[in-house]
């Protein structure tokens, strides 16, 4: 037990004082404790506060931008309503476009096509007329390449073209000269200078090896073969064709062939020459045309001059019919103004005949007064 002044206390009621005396200690130490805390919690609760306050406002903000955010996918929404609605106005705009475009360009190609087609006709009609003109080139060649074809060929442009140029009366083909000589083709020219021969014969072979000479040995051996036939020819159609008393004092060479003419003068002039010399001049198609143009104007010069007399006489008869016209104008003249006359009197005659019938008509008598021109005979008795 335990005695305090005048209180005695048990162990048991010395441990509950103890016990009571510990935990008012324990319960100051706790309010000081929690005194001291709450001092040191007021900081934390101003931090506190002002963190809620942070939340707040943020809580505040996140509104507003949770309206803002709404506002911007509302106007997004809509801008992207209208960009699709402007994007489909466009895609329209471009496909009907396009549809346009697609339809002009079919269009078009449509017509490229028919007209592409219609050239490809006319190049296959080409191909056709060059293919027929090849085949024709061909045979021409093949005429050629043979003497004797070569000489028909070269005498049937030679007829076309004098039968062409000149009256029919004027020439004759194949005719036979005194010396048993045929020329290909006579042209009758009064004298002087007479009947004139055009051979139509050529050489063809020297020229063909010369065009398609690919040495220079080659060339000068078609050169000197040129040269050779061509003044062997020269000199047949001058012993031939040239007849003194028969012809006239020259004869025509015929050359069918523009390009074998133009080598001759260009590369060959001493074979001209040499065929002025022997009177024997080398006319192409061309030239022979324009030759033969000249003789229809001496042709017909010399007719002319042939009928100058049947001109005069028919001159003269023709100034006896203006004379005999004229007389006979004349008289059909003086028969006009007769017959004026005639017609003149006789509407006199007329009006005097209306004019009584008239009269008689209103039965005026007392106003018909005798003709001056008219007379009266009395009846006389006969003398017995």
């Amino acid at each position: 037990m335990i005695t305090i002044g005048t209180y005695t206390l048990s162990i048991a009621e010395t441990a509950g004082l103890a016990i009571a005396v510990l935990l008012v200690v324990l319960l100051i130490m706790a309010i000081r404790a929690a005194g001291k805390s709450a001092r040191m919690a007021e900081p934390l609760a101003h931090q506190m506060g002002s963190l809620g306050q942070r939340v707040q406002s943020l809580g505040d903000g996140q509104q507003q931008l949770a309206g803002g955010l709404n506002q911007v996918v509302e106007s997004q929404a809509a801008a992207q309503a209208q960009l699709l609605q402007h994007m489909e106005k466009r895609l329209s705009q471009v496909n009907l476009q396009m549809t346009e475009n697609l339809q002009g360009s079919a269009r078009r190609t449509a017509h490229s096509l028919g007209e592409l087609q219609e050239r490809l006709k006319t190049i296959d009609k080409a191909q056709e007329n060059i293919t027929r003109l090849s085949g024709d080139v061909l045979s021409l060649q093949d005429i050629l390449s043979n003497k004797q074809t070569r000489g028909a060929f070269g005498e049937i442009q030679l007829n076309d073209i004098v039968t062409k140029a000149l009256p029919s009366d004027s020439y004759k083909l194949q005719h036979t000269l005194s010396n048993s000589k045929r020329a290909d083709c006579l042209i009758h020219l009064p004298n002087p200078p007479g009947p004139i021969v055009i051979d139509s014969k050529f050489p063809l072979e020297a020229y063909e090896m010369l065009r398609n000479a690919s040495t220079q040995g080659e060339l000068d051996a078609a050169a000197r073969m040129l040269r050779t036939s061509v003044k062997k020819h020269i000199k047949d159609i001058s012993e031939k064709y040239i007849l003194d008393g028969e012809t006239a004092d020259g004869a025509l060479m015929f050359l069918p062939s523009e390009a074998v003419y133009a080598e001759l003068h260009a590369n060959f002039p001493e074979l001209v020459r040499e065929g002025f010399e022997a009177r024997v001049w080398i006319v192409s198609p061309t030239t022979c045309m324009a030759t033969l143009h000249t003789m229809r104007a001496i042709l017909k010069d010399a007719r002319m001059r042939e009928q100058a007399g049947a001109i005069r006489k028919e001159l003269g008869l023709l100034h006896k019919d203006v004379d005999r016209l004229g007389t006979r104008v004349e008289n059909l003249d003086r028969h006009f103004t007769q017959a004026a006359k005639d017609v003149s009197e006789i509407k006199i005659s007329a009006d005097k005949a209306g004019r009584r019938a008239r009269r008689l008509d209103s039965f005026d008598f007392e106003e018909l007064a005798p003709d001056e021109s008219e007379k009266v005979v009395p009846l006389t008795k006969p003398e017995v």
